[in-house]
């Protein structure tokens, strides 16, 4: 007799049928990112620690300080590209972007833990009534919502660089290298906006933890920016 199970329809060369494919290959993308969300909320936990125990040797921040008005506003920004991130490794298999998500997330969550332990040492909120107000009375930096060109598009956005909702909602739908590239366009846009945040605070800032944090920032972002200018060049 002979063996038709290759003529079966829908059948793979493997046996199993597209859609048990497509399911398995969806539950692996599910795992991955539980396992990559709960390795962020270890992360952010230890760095909460870490940023309450490195505030010792500083004087207090006041309420309206640069320090304290950075910490607030960076933690948002930084969620955002947290969140990005991880949008776009449920998306994209590519390895240069699966590293570089990973490494953007693991980084700025671990970077908003600082934040968020720095303001609890302090003993100040965590929130901010006027975002940016402690950049704006530095004098000298403009700010507002960008897109992904860096132009002002009034669409809610109050730091530099971040996302709309609606560019958020775009990059969620978007597939294969069309997300890729909206992906490295936004967080182009996202980086450049923190560097100028953080260069703000290299100048503002009184404490040497948030001085030591805006020196990472530009120095790192400006090179993940330089990276990413190259693999966005790449997909065009």
């Amino acid at each position: 007799m002979t063996d038709r199970s290759d003529d079966t329809p829908g059948a793979t060369a493997s046996g199993a049928a597209p859609d048990a494919d497509t399911s398995r290959t969806r539950r692996r993308r599910t795992a991955a990112l539980v396992a990559a969300g709960l390795a962020l909320v270890v992360v952010a936990v230890v760095a909460f620690s870490i940023g309450r125990l490195s505030t010792l040797g500083d004087p207090t921040p006041t309420d309206r300080s640069a320090d304290a008005g950075f910490s607030r506003d960076m933690q948002v920004h930084h969620l955002q590209g947290v969140e990005m991130a991880i949008i776009i490794r449920g998306i994209s298999d590519a390895e240069d972007i699966q590293h570089l998500s990973y490494d953007i997330a693991t980084t700025q969550a671990q970077q908003a833990g600082q934040m968020y332990g720095w303001l609890e040492a302090w003993g100040l909120s965590q929130f901010s009534a006027e975002p940016m107000a402690w950049m704006a009375a530095g004098g000298g930096h403009e700010h507002g919502a960008t897109d992904a060109s860096g132009s002002a598009d009034g669409a809610g956005a109050v730091m530099p660089g971040m996302a709309t909702s609606a560019q958020l909602d775009q990059l969620r739908s978007s597939t294969g290298v069309e997300a890729e590239r909206l992906f490295l366009e936004l967080m182009i846009a996202h980086h450049r906006g923190a560097v100028e945040m953080a260069e703000a605070a290299q100048t503002l800032a009184d404490t040497t933890v948030v001085r030591r944090l805006a020196d990472s920032i530009v120095q790192s972002q400006d090179a993940e920016i330089a990276l990413m200018e190259g693999m966005l060049a790449a997909r065009e």
